[in-house]
């Protein structure tokens, strides 16, 4: 039977309810109903009570018997068996159900609990009512949801049909809740900041412009909130974080998505070993709380994490993964021949810095599998960040690599108004020579370090990285509810 031929029936099925009176969308149940995971957690003791109750969700089975059929309803916590006699029900309502209940339906069901032969937990159907007449079947009954991009453009279906991935997004919602909960055991102030904003900036990358009308102006959707919270550490919050989304104009790949959502915290008075420390403290926690165990599969890796991870420098990964000793001594040239070579062709913009961070991250990343921290970067690539102490060419920073991803990008805040505003003006001369990238000038945060900012760390954690480590997920997309997906034509 073809997908207009099983429409055109249930279609039928909508007309017939409504020919006998019954609107098949009411705004509830006539009855009080009652979850599902709360009737399986007390059920020996519902069903000795023998009363009824009202139970309501998805029909997604149907097990018929002659004068009775077995169904299973489904709700968001759980699902339950449903048994539907005709003569305990009654022929009407019995044959009716027969005739316009099709898998899919939301329907309600008022019964007693008892347990069949077999001890299976199940609801003997007193009463039932439609809740929602659905005219399309669910997929295994056409064509089935395997096709990947169809799974991502109809996310309802594919969280609906498959449990794994509904599991995934429970992870990601009970490492957002703890990590959070984890912040405010520190003391950390929750905090949020604007995501449509006037100049963009706390990270390299390309913005999305959209206009404001009333002001008559261009705005930009936040690239990261890093320069808004910065600002209130200088009003006098010592440790705050925002959770958000972030948006850059950039390309989809396996680890990337233009809309994506991190954790972003600040602590005065620290700098970036302190705070690295911290995290890796509060991310062993995290993991051990979410998943029961520091221990997890990623691809075909076992991975381990540890309470201290250890570091490694910058120039050094690039020389151990990369096989290219002394890249910090080479030229622009000669790093740009290196690069070729991994069948990297970098624009004729790109300064050796940008060129290092490439071969960094499409060549060395990947290969490092255990947690490990890679520090002191090249200033270049860190307009934000402190320099090394006696060290003017390398920056505070860190970023913690773990399964080939970054997961966290961190450093020592820089709070020199002056080193700051010869950095964006650095960034002003990049952009001058097509880096869409490059950092803009944002005179009103000069302006504020001017007032003061005290030293201070920061970081970003990716939530959908962390959500990919810890289900085992290649893509982003699987990690993401609604990916950002190319319209269909």
């Amino acid at each position: 039977m073809s997908l207009e031929d099983l429409v055109g029936a249930r279609e039928a099925k909508l007309r017939l309810l409504q020919e006998r009176g019954i609107n098949p969308y009411p705004d509830r149940a006539s009855f009080l109903c009652v979850y599902s995971e709360k009737i399986r957690a007390n059920f020996k003791k519902l069903s000795e009570n023998g009363k009824p109750l009202g139970i309501q969700g998805r029909l997604l089975a149907k097990r018929e018997h002659g004068g009775s059929v077995f169904i299973d309803i489904a709700d968001g916590a759980g699902k339950l068996q449903v048994f539907l006699a005709k003569d305990k029900i009654g022929v009407e309502a019995f044959d009716l159900f027969s005739e316009a209940a099709d898998i899919g339906d939301f329907i309600a069901v008022w019964g007693k609990p008892f347990y069949t032969k077999r001890e299976e937990m199940t609801i003997e159907a007193a009463r039932w009512e439609m809740l929602a007449k659905t005219l399309r079947p669910l997929p295994e009954k056409w064509h089935g949801l395997h096709d990947v991009e169809e799974r991502f453009r109809r996310r309802y279906l594919d969280i609906l049909m498959n449990p794994d991935v509904k599991s995934r997004f429970m992870l990601r919602s009970h490492l957002v809740a703890e990590l959070r909960a984890l912040l405010i055991k520190e003391e950390y102030i929750e905090v949020e900041t604007p995501i449509l904003q006037p100049l963009y900036g706390g990270a390299l990358a390309e913005p999305f412009v959209t206009h404001h009308r009333s002001l008559d102006i261009d705005m930009y959707l936040r690239v990261a909130p890093e320069l808004y919270l910065k600002r209130l550490l200088a009003a006098g919050f010592d440790k705050i974080y925002e959770i958000g989304r972030n948006f850059r104009n950039e390309g989809i790949d396996a680890t990337h998505n233009p809309e994506f959502t991190t954790i972003e915290l600040y602590a005065a008075y620290v700098n970036a070993e302190e705070l690295r420390n911290f995290i890796a403290g509060v991310l062993y926690n995290l993991i051990k709380k979410t998943t029961g165990s520091v221990e997890f599969e990623f691809e075909e890796h076992k991975i381990v994490f540890p309470k201290k991870i250890p570091t490694i420098p910058f120039w050094t990964i690039l020389e151990r993964h990369a096989l290219i000793p002394h890249a910090d001594k080479l030229s622009r040239e000669e790093l740009a021949l290196r690069a070729r070579q991994f069948g990297i062709t970098p624009e004729a913009h790109e300064i050796k810095d940008k060129i290092a961070n490439e071969i960094f991250s499409k060549i060395c990343r990947p290969k490092i599998i255990q947690p490990v921290y890679v520090v002191d970067y090249p200033i270049a690539i860190s307009p934000l960040a402190k320099n090394l102490p006696g060290n003017p060419e390398m920056v505070d920073r860190f970023q913690l690599v773990v399964g080939g991803l970054e997961v966290i990008n961190a450093f020592s805040e820089l709070n020199d108004p002056k080193e700051q505003r010869r950095r964006f003006e650095f960034q002003e001369e990049m952009r001058g020579g097509a880096d869409k990238e490059a950092h803009p000038m944002d005179a009103e945060f000069i302006e504020m370090l001017e007032y003061g900012m005290p030293p201070a760390a920061g970081l970003a954690v990716s939530i959908d990285r962390m959500t990919m480590l810890l289900s085992n997920t290649k893509s982003i997309k699987e990690v993401i509810i609604f990916p950002t997906l190319k319209p269909k034509e």
